[in-house]
């Protein structure tokens, strides 16, 4: 534990070193900030617009829903992938340099290089995304007030365990392949997969994905919270067992 807690406090410094934590943290609150600005603005934006032959286009006005939706639109492709930009060397570049080496000669045990490179990255995205949750909320509510919100807990977890899953991804593929292509490699090895194994409609329910691409429903009241549970144990039980491969292929690792 104390091998833990020192790893983690150095791992947390690096990540503040390297700006990571300000990219995360910059980059999740712009969209967090522009989502219900665009939800507000577009339909003025695109109104009136003359499509040819007489026909003018014409949008609903604005509401909550549309800053949600863009939102949870935005989070699932923009802020995965900010995810997978700022994590995706956190096994990959210290095995492709060997800086891990001096590390472990001195008795560190490989578990909690592993655990503690994984808590502190969701940490960050987990701060991260908080504020950009919070910043949505805040603008939201200024711009429509209050509105009907269903299962936010539920809501706010859904792509939150989705990011998590693509952070234990990294460190599998960076442990496994010792370099940032493999690392990368792997989670879009998963996502492909998993996009395609959604195709079919009755898998959704229970496909991991369901949790960052389809939170609408759950916040509209379209969908219930027991809709989402396989899909949320399903995820969970990839992570585990995606960070329980990560620790097994660590200690067998020639380094």
């Amino acid at each position: 534990m104390r091998a833990f807690l020192s790893l983690s406090r150095k791992e947390f410094m690096e990540n503040i070193r390297t700006y990571k934590l300000v990219i995360m943290v910059l980059a999740l609150s712009v969209i967090g900030l522009m989502s219900p600005f665009l939800a507000k603005v577009l339909p003025d934006l695109i109104s009136g617009t003359d499509l040819g032959n007489g026909v003018v286009l014409t949008l609903p006005e604005a509401s909550s829903v549309d800053s949600w939706t863009q939102f949870f639109s935005n989070i699932a492709q923009l802020g995965m992938l900010v995810v997978i930009i700022v994590f995706c060397g956190l096994m990959a570049s210290e095995l492709s340099k060997g800086t891990l080496v001096p590390l472990l000669t001195k008795g560190t045990p490989r578990g909690a290089v592993i655990l503690s490179k994984f808590f502190v990255s969701v940490l960050i995205w987990s701060v991260a995304y908080a504020i950009s949750w919070a910043v949505c909320l805040v603008y939201t509510y200024y711009f429509w007030g209050i509105q009907e919100f269903h299962h936010p807990w539920m809501t706010f977890l859904a792509p939150w365990l989705f990011g998590v899953l693509l952070i234990s991804l990294m460190i599998l593929g960076g442990t496994f392949f010792s370099n940032i292509g493999g690392s990368l490699g792997l989670v879009a090895f998963t996502v492909v997969v998993l996009n395609l194994i959604n195709l079919a409609p009755w898998t959704r329910k229970y496909n991991p994905v369901t949790l960052a691409e389809g939170t609408l429903d759950l916040m509209t009241g379209a969908k219930s919270v027991d809709d989402f549970i396989p899909a949320f144990t399903h995820c969970g039980v990839m992570i585990v067992v995606v960070m329980a491969l990560s620790l097994y292929v660590f200690h067998r690792k020639q380094l």
